[in-house]
């Protein structure tokens, strides 16, 4: 089964990337962060410098993009097709509030037959293969099967269900017979998103991986980048690698022009989620996630892994 790296907002970007495909492996495809286009196709500067191609080399890398609305969708897909890629993915699954307010993400689904038009005029004048990753409802995955005969009308390249209603945000258990009842109704390639934290997490069990193309590791791999390498019979993560791979995330912040205040924040939203390796390390956790100075963070991450208690089968939990 392949896998791929969800698009996790200011965490999956290229410089995470680049790292984690050369010291972990495992993953086949990343999709970029959302790009977020205004009315006229035009997006912010660092969402661009995040898919340059340069950025990107050895790479498979999917854009994704956070619309409601065709004209934008097809001005970014264009610029895409120039850089050279053949996939556009887009998000009909962001259940946050600001962003479900404004009609996208999950919010397109409240209005099916706005959906419907969007996908039509998308899919007749895309210059790019489209995928959609999607929930399965607004407030139930029952709404799925309508959902499902608006998808069937288009030529997707591949769909990703991430298995949840937008109102069960990332806290209601997966609906896993929801997903397999999906399966029979789709003409295209299925991948899997959710609660996929480890071999044997809620996210894994039942799921056919005889009928499913492929997995989306989101959050689980945040918390453990070796996640890919374990679902593939390979070794635990190991305290050792993650430190390294954690001092060269941080040199490559500073060495792409950013703060060390502004690195220190993007690496502590990485230490959400990986801080469930150190169970039993409250103290050195509490350290690390008060260091504002470089020489104090550095001090508390080396703290945390020299007196920590790291435990490679903790696994990330809700």
């Amino acid at each position: 089964m392949k896998l791929c790296f969800a698009p996790m907002e200011g965490i999956s970007t290229y410089l995470y990337r680049r790292l984690h495909a050369r010291l972990f492996g495992g993953v086949e495809e990343f999709f970029a962060p959302f790009i977020a286009p205004d009315g006229s196709g035009n997006y912010k500067a660092p969402a661009r410098r995040d898919i340059l191609p340069e950025n990107n080399r050895d790479i498979l890398l999917i854009p994704q993009l956070l619309v409601n609305r065709p004209e934008p969708f097809i001005s970014v897909a264009r610029e895409l097709s120039a850089m050279g890629y053949s996939e556009v993915n887009l998000n009909v699954g962001c259940p946050s509030a600001t962003v479900v307010a404004k009609h996208k993400g999950a919010g397109m689904l409240m209005d099916k037959g706005g959906l419907d038009a969007c996908l039509n005029e998308i899919f007749s004048r895309s210059p790019l293969k489209i995928s959609i990753k999607t929930r399965m409802g607004m407030e139930s995955t029952e709404e799925f099967p309508r959902i499902l005969e608006i998808y069937r009308k288009y030529p997707l390249s591949r769909l990703i269900i991430h298995a949840r209603a937008r109102s069960g945000m990332y806290k209601s258990a997966v609906d896993i017979s929801a997903f397999i009842s999906a399966l029979d109704g789709c003409p295209w390639p299925v991948w899997y998103n959710g609660d996929i934290f480890s071999p044997s997490a809620s996210g894994m069990a039942g799921l056919p991986r005889d009928r499913a193309q492929g997995l989306m590791l989101g959050r689980g791999a945040v918390a453990d980048p070796a996640l890919p390498r374990l679902l593939k019979g390979g070794s635990a993560l190991e305290a050792e690698e993650l430190k390294d791979f954690h001092d060269a995330l941080l040199s490559a912040y500073l060495e792409a022009g950013y703060g060390s205040g502004a690195a220190i924040a993007r690496l502590k939203e990485l230490w959400f989620y990986m801080l469930h390796k150190f169970p039993d390390s409250r103290r050195e956790a509490k350290q690390l996630l008060k260091a504002r100075e470089l020489q104090d963070y550095e001090a508390a991450v080396s703290a945390l892994f020299s007196g920590g208690k790291f435990n490679s089968e903790s696994y990330f939990s809700q």
